[in-house]
């Protein structure tokens, strides 16, 4: 995409923050690229060249600024649009890409376009049109920037940091590393270090102290209506929110699905005046680090692009910056949804809180009231169907959860991020007792689709006869087309509006 220079430039003078992880500049007469936020001096007009992406700007042999740190920045934003094919293919390849880099895995081009359906070639073309590199460039910036900030913000050992960022051997991540920021990895640690302005910014020393990274977001958030649709939620024993803080377990495989994988915790905090996040989380799930921030920004909306969602619905009622609450643990989030079907929000908690005391397990965590995680998919398949109804659950929804629990494996990638929504829905309908609305909800939730819109929301419905004197769901579904691609915020929105609604 070309980018009008002289209008990037004003941006950068403003220092706009709707266009963090948007744009990129870099500084010709340092070799450094950075946010359009970074607070160092603004270079001269005629030393800028900008960039849609860290990719492009690495591609032309700019290295990310120690100062503003490219590598926190939020993502682009929507993953579902209404562009052309082409475009949607290639963003849909981006966004496996940043899963793949996340994952430390290393996909053939050939891998990813037989995933899409296209040639290689046809996806190498369409790719470098959309965002101006190679998909192997692009997945080299995304490991390269992964391993930048768990170089900058933890302790973590820099041969783990090799392997947690892809890159199969120490030998290739430091040549890697030095040929695109002309620094080792070793000196970057020591030079981020004495950078940091304080002695809390330090990364813990103790082998059993957590790792801590920051995550960015666009400003506005409304954090508190999301941390408050989470805590209402939340299962006791899994999860609590404390203020600006949400914390939680991990059940074994519920961030990459390794079978091997270790239980955990995290709290997220948010920096509000900052427009950052705090994010902690359990030693044992460093190897999965990557994984485990990008789960995070997805559970909490860190790159939605708020302007454009609060203009598309200005008719709705709601403060600006509200974010759509994902999921850390896609299972449990489809188990917890079958719960709630014909149930209150409260009596879906009593129900999922029967179901973790009597299958989850106890893990270790900093906090007594966070000590459980969810039951793995395994032990709700093998458990007998009387053990799961007489917990109160209707033998219907238990067998619902247990056809769900045995098909989990197969479901797990089109949870992935980038993943097809309504393939996704599609695929939740074949099982027994997964209605149209519960579909819906889990791919909303559990993908971030920015457009879902289950059918038959008893509460959007009353919401929108409220707001719009519509009468029947086939004039809220036209109603609410107008909202397109923001129908799951729209949805939100309509929620909230209601005094004494009780959404699931």
């Amino acid at each position: 995409m070309t980018i009008d220079g002289d209008a990037a430039y004003q941006v950068l003078l403003a220092r706009d923050a709707r266009f963090d992880g948007r744009l990129f500049v870099g500084v010709t007469s340092t070799g450094i690229y950075c946010r359009p936020i970074c607070r160092v001096r603004t270079p001269a007009r005629r030393n800028c060249r900008f960039f849609d992406t860290p990719a492009q700007a690495e591609a032309e042999a700019f290295r990310p600024c120690l100062k503003c740190r490219p590598e926190i920045a939020p993502g682009p934003g929507l993953a579902w649009t209404v562009m052309d094919a082409s475009r949607t293919l290639a963003v849909q390849a981006a966004a496996a890409l940043d899963a793949s880099a996340a994952s430390g895995e290393t996909p053939s081009v050939a891998e990813l376009a037989a995933r899409l359906g296209v040639s290689d070639r046809h996806l190498r073309r369409i790719f470098f049109a959309e965002h101006g590199v190679t998909p192997l460039q692009y997945l080299q910036t995304r490991r390269l920037l992964l391993a930048k900030q768990l170089l900058t913000d933890t302790k973590m050992p820099i041969s783990q940091v090799a392997l947690t960022s892809g890159f199969k051997s120490l030998r290739r991540f430091n040549a890697a590393f030095a040929g695109g920021y002309r620094m080792n990895p070793t000196r970057l640690r020591r030079t981020s270090k004495a950078d940091r302005q304080s002695p809390a910014d330090a990364p813990t020393t103790s082998e059993d102290a957590p790792f801590t990274v920051t995550l960015g977001y666009r400003p506005p958030h409304d954090e508190a209506a999301l941390l408050a649709f989470l805590s209402q939620r939340a299962i006791a024993g899994i999860e609590v929110v404390d203020g600006l803080a949400i914390r939680r377990t991990l059940r074994a495989g519920a961030i990459d699905g390794a079978d091997g994988a270790a239980a955990g915790w995290l709290e997220a905090r948010f920096l509000s005046e900052a427009s950052r996040v705090r994010l902690s989380f359990a030693p044992a799930l460093g190897p999965a680090s990557g994984a485990v921030i990008a789960a995070v920004r997805r559970w909490l909306d860190l790159d939605a692009a708020p302007e454009a969602i609060d203009a598309a619905l200005a008719e709705l009622p709601g403060a600006p910056g509200l974010r759509l609450p994902g999921s850390v643990d896609g299972f449990e989030l489809a188990v917890r949804a079958v719960l709630g079907q014909q149930v209150t929000v409260a009596g879906a908690r009593t129900l999922a809180r029967r179901l973790v005391e009597r299958f989850g397990s106890e893990v270790a965590t900093p906090w007594p009231e966070v000590h459980r995680a969810f039951p793995a998919p395994d032990v709700l398949a093998s458990a007998a169907i009387e053990q799961i109804a007489e917990l109160g659950i209707i033998r219907s929804r238990a067998g619902a959860i247990q056809a769900l629990a045995r098909n989990w494996s197969a479901l797990t990638p089109l949870i992935a991020r980038g993943g097809d929504p309504e393939r996704l829905v599609e695929r939740l309908r074949e099982l027994p007792g997964i209605g149209a609305w519960t579909a819906h909800y889990v791919a909303m939730r559990a993908l971030g689709w920015p457009d879902a819109f289950p059918p038959g929301d008893v509460a959007a419905l009353k919401a929108m006869q409220r707001l719009f004197a519509t009468s029947t769901p086939r004039e809220a579904e036209a109603r609410a087309a107008a909202w397109r691609p923001w129908r799951s915020y729209a949805l939100l929105r309509l929620w909230n509006s209601l005094s004494a609604g009780d959404p699931r």
